[in-house]
């Protein structure tokens, strides 16, 4: 995981434009159709100034040169949408990649997970691209001798050692000079990878002790690890390794031949911001579980809470009653934020492939990020704060309800910024749903609702715990949008009336000293603060992880040289390593397996 990268024989980076790379998992959003997918790609990385008709003849001709005219329309699908098929899939990854036209294209294993047809056609794709004048280099997963032939070139690598370079009809003869031709009527890829794999040479030796695999293979006679050996010492002297040194020599004595410098997109970052907004909001719209289920649960809780606390009024119970309505609002209510996280996730898989590739920065994403979610976050938060309020009958002034869908609204779009700061931090969703439900958990507990804020304890939980709680702000604003200036009845019947103000300070330990405008403007800073944290996280992230993964790298490779060499033998004895016995003397007591 270390060494040098030499493009042309001079030592560079491999920026974003000069190379793409297709990831082996098909990370696309599975709402938009194939077309809508390149065409979204293309005006997020081809330059300003072409025009929508040239940019539609650019996406009509990559559609037509990858193949897939005929489902050009579908949709890609996802788990609640039928969409196109793996090859078909693998496919538009590809054309995704070549919108740029980069002079290296890289593929993991571009073939997996399809038929022998699929696996072909793409190759053949994939040819037809490297004839375009561009390098195409890939890793392959079990070639098929009609894939295999379409090869130009081919590289084995064993355990870091290159087994064998040169072009791949010249293989064959190679490993029958060394030794090990490969029997009439095998596939060639399958004769190699059998020749260099070996893990398994214990498996064999098992089986063969065992007798339940016959030696007609003439390999099974002779260790991987020994034939590997002999292709490395083969290779090193063969006229293919000379061949590869003297063409690095002639490559790199060149003067003048310098790798163009291309960023990843040609666009603007207003036209990138537009684009992916656009895109972003036609996914959430289409997409099922990422808001609309999550709005009909809040529209149904909505009515749950109206019904029970309708027409709350303002007996000496009403108190009570109120600030539990409220917090379970400002608390609950926003705890649901947590059911979009399936999708947080996947949109993060996304972002990371199509930074990877240089589609976008960081800024574009998180900008976009929210403002293609604000108005889905505005119709929820503005139907839950409707319903509430006017069921459970609060204040009548339009501008108490006006503060009441604000406040709602910012402490669900600050949930969300926090639920994105902890998908892009953790690696799978069980982490992710673990994590977020914790964070929620102690907002809830130091919002001032199970105990008043002035109770707390003062180190940690009431400073600095309490201060980045939007919980806490939440609530605070709307216990003073809805009391301040009511007054409620007695405990007793002849009582004086209680004022909210006082009710405010002394039960529900709410300060008076400042107005709910500003606990409101504090949700609005910690909304702001935790964007900006999830932008520095994706920055970090980015320009750090070189390092992390070479620090892990050396530090996993001094452990390994301290460690003793595995064992040869099977450290207890296994009865699947045992000669095999006919049913019938397995009967009675004089059976020979012993438990």
């Amino acid at each position: 995981m270390t060494g040098n990268v030499l493009l042309n024989g001079k030592r560079r980076r491999l920026d974003y434009g000069v190379a793409a790379y297709v990831t082996q998992e098909d990370l696309l959003l599975g709402t938009l159709s194939v077309r809508e997918t390149i065409t979204y790609s293309a005006l997020l990385r081809l330059p300003t100034t072409l025009s929508k008709q040239e940019i539609d003849e650019i996406v009509g001709a990559t559609i037509m040169e990858m193949g897939l005219q005929d489902c050009a329309d579908g949709l890609v699908g996802n788990w609640h949408i039928r969409g196109i098929s793996g090859g078909e899939k693998k496919r538009l990854s590809i054309a995704l990649e070549i919108l740029t036209r980069p002079r290296l294209l890289f593929l993991d294993e571009p073939t997996s997970g399809l038929d022998s047809a699929s696996a072909f056609f793409v190759i053949q794709t994939l040819r037809n691209i490297a004839l375009d004048d561009r390098t195409v280099i890939s890793s392959i997963h079990q070639p098929s001798s009609e894939v295999f032939a379409l090869f130009d070139d081919l590289f084995l690598l064993s355990g870091g050692l290159t087994a064998y370079f040169g072009p791949a009809k010249m293989a064959v003869e190679f490993f029958a000079k060394a030794g090990f031709p490969c029997p009439s009527r095998r596939n060639p890829s399958d004769h190699f990878l059998r020749c260099i794999n070996s893990g398994f040479d214990q498996v064999t030796n098992n089986l063969m002790g065992s007798r339940r695999i016959h030696d007609s293979d003439p390999l099974m006679n002779i260790p991987i690890a020994k034939i590997k050996a002999t292709l490395v010492n083969k290779y090193r002297t063969s006229q293919f390794a000379t061949r590869a040194k003297a063409r690095i020599r002639e490559i790199s004595s060149i003067e003048g031949l310098i790798v163009e410098s291309r960023r990843g997109s040609q666009a603007k970052w207003w036209k990138q911001l537009s684009v992916l907004t656009c895109r972003s909001f036609k996914n959430m719209s289409r997409d099922v579980g990422y808001y609309w289920v999550r709005i009909g649960i809040y529209v149904t809780l909505s009515i749950c809470v109206g019904s029970i606390f309708f027409d709350v009024g303002t007996n000496f119970t009403a108190i009570l009653a109120r600030g539990a309505c409220g917090g379970f609002v400002a608390g609950f209510m926003t705890f649901m934020s947590i059911g979009g996280f399936p999708s947080f996730l996947e949109e993060m898989k996304v972002f990371y492939k199509e930074r990877l590739n240089g589609y976008y920065g960081v800024g574009v994403y998180v900008m976009s990020n929210l403002l293609s979610s604000f108005p889905f976050l505005a119709l929820m938060s503005l139907a839950t704060a409707t319903i509430v309020y006017y069921m459970v009958k609060f204040r009548p002034e339009f501008p108490s309800y006006l503060y009441f869908c604000l406040d709602l609204l910012s402490c669900i779009a600050t949930v969300e910024s926090a639920m994105m700061i902890v998908a892009s931090l953790v690696p799978n969703f069980l982490m992710g749903v673990t994590i977020g439900a914790g964070y929620l958990a102690i907002m809830m507990m130091t919002s001032g609702f199970f105990r008043p804020l002035p109770d707390l304890p003062k180190p940690l939980w009431r400073y600095p715990i309490s201060y980045i709680n939007y919980g806490a702000w939440g609530l605070q604003g709307a216990y003073k949008n809805d009391m301040i200036g009511l007054e409620f009845d007695s405990f007793t019947s002849d009582g004086t009336k209680l004022k909210g103000d006082f009710i405010l300070e002394s039960m529900l330990g709410v300060p008076l000293s400042h107005s709910k405008w500003w606990d409101l403007a504090a949700i609005v800073c910690l909304l702001v603060s935790f964007r900006l944290i999830f932008f520095a996280v994706l920055k970090l992230k980015e320009r750090a992880s070189p390092y992390v993964r070479t620090f892990y790298t050396k530090r996993t490779l001094k452990h390994l040289k301290k460690r003793s060499s595995f064992r040869k033998a099977a450290s207890f004895p296994s009865k699947r390593q045992q000669p095999l016995h006919p049913l019938s003397a397995q009967e009675g007591l004089n059976s020979p397996l012993h438990y």
